[in-house]
């Protein structure tokens, strides 16, 4: 989401030492969950160094948009992200002392898994944008530059800048660019996507671009679009792009201005480069009771939650009736194809402005554990863009467990439950015309089926069909906490399975289907 999108004065707020206390709540709903790192405005982008010296295998680095003129702040830790200490602010080399000048916006940080150009594997790589301002200090031109590191993020080299533009980000007839995202392709080429304003005569608000450099980001070739909306409307934006265990690359990004303001859309290449006709939207990222992320999203895959690996997406927020406050991340564990599902995020920022959570960074631990760092409003001045500060929190993620309120409704609908697993759960209508459908990948083989319900008084439970076929019914056991469980085992066929939840005696609230392994291993030490 680019600045472009708002005022003046909103945009003179986004230009934008660690503690470990845990936040004061907003209020009871909205509850921040994580360790403050520091102020911090948004972008946050974190990398693990893979290459080098033994002393720095296994380092985190961390880099995101701060308030003022200092430069993109970089944090590093040593633990797995369980503590964090400043290292530098990386400053614009180009325009040295021009205090109008500095590199600030949108950085991302990445590492060379493999040589291109004179750049060896392990260099690290720091794209951003350098603003230029006018003597009024607005935002009239911008420098999407290029840093590397070959000493793991202990010094920085100005390598190259991908484009630049021009124009006060809230003029209409502005030609901005923002939000690089930088990869390196299997024969060495690195690629930059980027957001660019520069079409807009050719009736594109916004579009998504790439440009390929032959000599490890020392030159740049020509654009090629990737996303452009005719109409002049549309403003898709902040792409992000990465690899997939099937060796294909995936893109999400965000659709301002679209029928449904700020929906994430994803794409997938073959190469990274071909990503089909620019004008196509690609597939929304949606669960099937409607909910999807909205804005500033940030996808990554995990070789986890099944055989083809999970596709995991953060946003700002959540719209189509999904938690409105960017609390949960979607997950898909089919390669993209099917249904998304929510899960609850390690982090839980406060809104209060737009920018808390813009991108966000999600990590695999060695122990399963997933380090989350976004940006979120303070609990003081939940409004001003220049006191949001960055949360960093790691827990493990539940790829076997569908949220009752993602499933497909049929005389059912959505309800707010702080008990409930991740903060809602469908209510479930009474008699065989009321249904939650699940549409499951797993693998095939006998499975341990769960399902969370509880009654509304009048006691019921609902059934389970499994592709088609009722189960037999089996009792429900009490779980001490308000609620009932249901366990039973059903084969499941190899990809997708249809299980549905349908209506009992009377009406009850469900929480979530869980389709655990094996049954035949299920519960047994690993």
């Amino acid at each position: 989401m680019t600045r472009s999108t708002f005022g003046t004065s909103l945009l003179a707020l986004c230009i934008a030492a660690a503690t470990a206390t845990p936040l004061a709540a907003q209020d009871a709903a909205e509850a921040a969950v994580g360790t403050r790192l520091a102020d911090g405005s948004g972008y946050v982008t974190v990398v693990r160094v893979e290459h080098g010296d033994a002393q720095d295998k296994g380092r985190l680095l961390m880099a995101f948009e701060q308030d003022g003129m200092a430069g993109i702040p970089l944090w590093e830790s040593r633990d797995n992200g369980e503590h964090w200490r400043f290292l530098m602010n990386v400053t614009d080399q180009v325009h040295g002392q021009d205090k109008r000048w500095q590199l600030r916006w949108q950085p991302h940080l990445m590492e060379l898994q493999r040589a291109s150009g004179n750049l060896p594997a392990g260099t690290l790589v720091l794209s951003a944008n350098a603003t230029g301002n006018d003597p009024k200090g607005r935002v009239v031109e911008e420098d999407l530059q290029v840093y590397t590191s070959t000493d793991a993020g202990k010094t920085w080299r100005y390598r190259s800048s991908i484009i630049k533009g021009g124009g006060h980000p809230e003029d209409k007839d502005n030609k901005g660019v923002w939000e690089s995202n930088i990869h390196v392709l299997d024969d060495g080429r690195m690629v930059a996507y980027y957001s660019t304003e520069q079409h807009k005569a050719e009736g594109y608000n916004q579009a998504l671009g790439h440009k390929v450099s032959d000599d490890g980001g020392a030159h740049w070739g020509k654009e090629v679009l990737d996303v452009a909306i005719p109409g002049g409307v549309q403003r898709p934006g902040m792409a992000i792009v990465t690899r997939l265990g099937d060796g294909r690359y995936a893109m999400t990004y965000e659709n301002i201005d679209g029928p449904k303001n700020g929906q994430v859309f994803i794409k997938f290449s073959r190469d990274g480069l071909d990503w089909g006709q620019p004008e196509r939207h690609g597939e929304p990222v949606m669960t099937l009771s409607g909910f999807w992320p909205a804005a500033c999203p940030v996808v990554s895959w995990f070789p986890l939650g099944g055989p083809e690996g999970v596709i995991v997406v953060s946003a700002e927020r959540g719209g189509g009736g999904a938690e409105e406050g960017g609390r949960d991340l979607y997950w898909n564990n089919a390669s993209g194809r099917g249904p998304w599902w929510e899960v609850r995020a390690p982090v839980q920022k406060r809104t209060g402005n737009i920018h808390a959570g813009w991108t966000q960074a999600l990590l695999l631990r060695d122990d399963g554990s997933f380090l989350h760092v976004t940006t979120s409003s303070s609990a003081d001045k939940p409004a001003s863009v220049a006191h949001n500060e960055v949360l960093y929190n790691a827990a493990k993620l539940d790829f076997s467990r569908y949220e009752a309120e993602d499933a497909q409704f049929t005389g059912a609908v959505a309800v707010p439950d702080a008990k409930a697993s991740n903060a809602r759960k469908a209510r479930l209508g009474q008699g065989p015309d009321a249904r939650l459908r699940f549409v499951v990948s797993h693998t095939g083989g006998e499975h341990v089926l769960r399902v969370r319900f509880a009654d509304l008084g009048l006691v019921a439970q609902p059934w389970l069909v499994v592709n088609g076929a009722r189960l037999p019914a089996v009792a429900a056991t009490p779980t001490g906490d308000g609620w009932s469980m249901i366990t039973t085992k059903a084969s499941l066929l190899p990809g997708f399975n249809t299980i549905d939840v349908d209506g009992g005696a009377h009406v009850v609230d469900v929480d979530y289907l869980q389709v655990d392994g094996d049954a035949a291993t299920t519960g047994k030490p690993q």
